[in-house]
């Protein structure tokens, strides 16, 4: 798989999981739903992402 698939994969299981922890442990877990937001929100105006510079560390392959 590559780089981007990855990155949307990894951001859908986060915020389905945030979602999920909210409704079922805590409503503190909005939180984390507002920061996975947030951190999408800056990777669309300046195209830079934390998790896929993690995973061109681990050898997953760019388009």
């Amino acid at each position: 798989m590559t780089t981007e698939r990855w990155l949307r994969l990894i951001a859908g299981i986060m915020t389905l999981l945030s979602v999920t922890l909210t409704i079922l442990v805590s409503k503190n877990w909005i939180w984390f739903t507002a920061f996975i937001g947030v951190n999408l929100l800056q990777s669309g105006f300046t195209n830079w992402c934390p998790m896929k510079s993690l995973l061109e560390r681990f050898g997953t392959k760019s388009e």
